[in-house]
């Protein structure tokens, strides 16, 4: 009984740890539609394509690159590297600004949700093999693209 008691005392408390982090880290991963007019704020006036590319200069254009490690105790850790860009979480939703925005997280093509500083931790990947995707988006969603090519860093594991 003592086991049990203990188990759901360090369940709960790691759980609050982990949303507090992730939290402090800017980290969201709720859903939201983007067909719904609300979500474009009262300043925007019109809808933004998310999907429409912004196409931003090649010679002051983001980098991008991605790692991921095994968490040693659950999940894995993914670093996000940036040159030539800003996460700005204060700026979501509002106007294209240069340099400036956040990421989205990808796992097996399905949107996991935005990233506004450097770390993030995936809790629960599936198993086999997974392929994890970031892309850099402008403040207003857009992705960001230099000469059509989105920029974005994509890795694989196999996760057991």
């Amino acid at each position: 009984m003592r086991t049990l008691a203990l188990f759901l005392i360090g369940l709960v408390f790691g759980g609050g740890i982990g949303f507090t982090v992730a939290a402090g880290m800017g980290v969201t991963f709720d859903g939201h539609d983007h067909g719904d007019p609300a979500h474009h704020g009262a300043e925007a006036g019109h809808a933004i394509d998310h999907d429409t590319p912004f196409e931003v200069d090649a010679t002051t254009a983001p980098t991008l690159d991605i790692a991921l490690s095994k968490d040693p105790m659950s999940g894995y850790n993914l670093h996000v590297m940036v040159t030539n860009f800003e996460f700005s979480p204060q700026q979501a939703s509002r106007a294209h600004a240069p340099g400036q925005g956040h990421a989205h997280v990808y796992v097996n093509g399905a949107k996991q949700g935005r990233l506004y500083g450097p770390w993030v931790h995936l809790a629960a990947l599936p198993k086999g093999k997974v392929t994890v995707e970031v892309t850099l988006n402008s403040n207003n969603h857009q992705p960001l693209s230099v000469n059509g090519i989105p920029i974005k860093a994509t890795t694989t594991v196999e996760v057991e």
